[in-house]
């Protein structure tokens, strides 16, 4: 099961991939409603940690995200540390806007809440 959703200049676009265990987020993220904007990918999440078919990376090139993303990011981040603790395969890799120092800090303090593979990557030099 796919799920793609284009995005917009405050929403970022958001592909996942059932079979290649891949769930992909990039862009700004200020949607007007975060949690109505997510619940297709929370939804999605939910089906795949239910049961998960192999392991599981979280791919973020955020830029920015306004209170309520970050908020929604904090419920994916415990959903992914529950499937870890229950022996789930679960990484996140954050490609982080060397432009950006706030979004590498804020990122940083997300990793620290995180026993599960976190890392923090430099964004390729195409940009994210």
């Amino acid at each position: 099961m796919k799920l793609q959703l284009p995005g917009s200049a405050s929403a970022p676009r958001i592909d996942a991939d059932w079979e290649r265990g891949e769930l992909r987020l990039s862009g700004d993220s200020y949607p007007e409603n975060s949690f109505e904007y997510y619940a297709p990918m929370l939804d999605w999440l939910d089906a795949y940690l239910r049961d998960p078919p192999g392991p599981l990376r979280l791919q973020l090139y955020l830029k920015y995200l306004n209170t309520s993303s970050v908020k929604v990011l904090m419920d994916v981040l415990d959903a992914l540390e529950d499937a870890w603790l229950a022996g789930h395969d679960v990484r996140v890799d954050w490609y982080l806007d060397p432009s950006n120092p706030r979004g590498a800090e804020l990122a940083g303090e997300f990793r620290e809440d995180c026993s599960f593979p976190f890392q923090l990557c430099e964004a390729p030099a195409s940009g994210i």
